[in-house]
Formats: C-alpha cells, sequence, structure tokens
C-alpha cells in the first residue's frame, strides 16, 4: 500500500495565481523576519556592519584588505551584504528611524537603501522647487556649470567617495553598482597595461 498524499489539481489559472499569492505572502513575511532580526543591534547585519567598521577604523588607508578579510572569516560573505551592513552600521540611526516610519516594513538592506534614496531624493526636488513667483526669464539667465569640472577643489580620497556618494543618491544610481563597474575598469586597466 502506498502512502502517497493526494495534491488538488489546479485547474484554473485564478487558483493558481492564488496559491502563488499565498506563498508568496509567507515568503515575504518570513523574510521581514529575519530582516528585523538582523537589524537588530544584537542582529548579523548590524554586527557584521559593526565589524566592518572597525576593519576599516584600524586600515591606515581605510580600505579592509582581503588578506584582513580572511583573517576575520567574512571573506566568503558576499562583498555586497558586507557593503550595506557596512552602511547600515554607518546610518544606523537614519536607518532605524526611516523603519520605524515605513508602513509596510522592508526584507532586505538593499530595499531599505532603495527606499531611503527615493525619500531623500524627493525631499530635494521638492526643497530645489522654484517658488510660483519666479518667472522662466531669471531661471534662464543663470549659467549652467553642467559638466564642468571644478579642479581647484581638493579632498582626500574619503572626501571623494562621499561626494561620488551623494551623487549615486541624488541620480539614482546603486552604489554597489558603481563599485562594480569601477573594479571592472581597473580590472580592464591593468589587462590593457600589461598586454
Amino acid at each position: 500500500m502506498q502512502n502517497s498524499v493526494q495534491l488538488p489539481q489546479i485547474n484554473t489559472l485564478e487558483d493558481e495565481g492564488s496559491s502563488l499569492r499565498k506563498i508568496w505572502n509567507a515568503k515575504q513575511t518570513k523574510e521581514k523576519g529575519q530582516f528585523k532580526a538582523d537589524t537588530k543591534s544584537d542582529g548579523f547585519d548590524t554586527r557584521l556592519g559593526k565589524l566592518m567598521q572597525n576593519l576599516r577604523l584600524e586600515s591606515e588607508s581605510r580600505q579592509i584588505s582581503s588578506q584582513r578579510l580572511k583573517d576575520c572569516s567574512i571573506n566568503t560573505i558576499d562583498r555586497r551584504r558586507r557593503s550595506e551592513a557596512m552602511w547600515f552600521a554607518d546610518n544606523e540611526d537614519e536607518c532605524r528611524a526611516f523603519i520605524k516610519t515605513s508602513k509596510k516594513g522592508f526584507t532586505s538592506l538593499t530595499a531599505l537603501q532603495a527606499a531611503m534614496r527615493k525619500a531623500n531624493k524627493s525631499d530635494d526636488t521638492t526643497s530645489d522647487t522654484p517658488s510660483v513667483d519666479v518667472e522662466p526669464i531669471e531661471k534662464a539667465e543663470k549659467a549652467s556649470n553642467v559638466g564642468q569640472l571644478d579642479t581647484t577643489v581638493t579632498m582626500d580620497k574619503y572626501q571623494l567617495a562621499k561626494a561620488i556618494q551623494q551623487i549615486c543618491i541624488t541620480n539614482d544610481i546603486d552604489d554597489a553598482e558603481l563599485i562594480e563597474i569601477l573594479m571592472l575598469n581597473a580590472e580592464a586597466n591593468v589587462q590593457q597595461k600589461a598586454a
């Protein structure tokens, strides 16, 4: 005698959609719970972010070497996850305040970053909106500095990184994706020089 469970036959697309919605809702609930656990003061992302901060502080160049990541046994953790965790630790107060104001909640640091970036972008656009009394002629008289590079400004690499991050936020560019592109360009330059 076989001990098999008979699954009900799904006969319509609506039934299939309803079934998938239930699975999706369960997954979202689980991911939101995991996110809450990971971002608690003793949660995974918080601890990882604080470790990354300490590693960055102990390095003279403030860049963590891959050997140091191996020494601390976190080299196998995805670099985007490490980067997001460090971002969370760097902006912990703002993140926690933003999470409290969220109606739906978040399932990942990536989603939190995107929501905060979007909120910051909308805040920037509302503060930059000219008043109704400003005439278009006044706006046109303003000289454009788009594409101009001010070479008189000097900054160290940390200030430059902060400026680039702000530009990414303003232009809705994923900073992790930008870092990947920069790394690919650097590898291409090394290969080109070797050739």
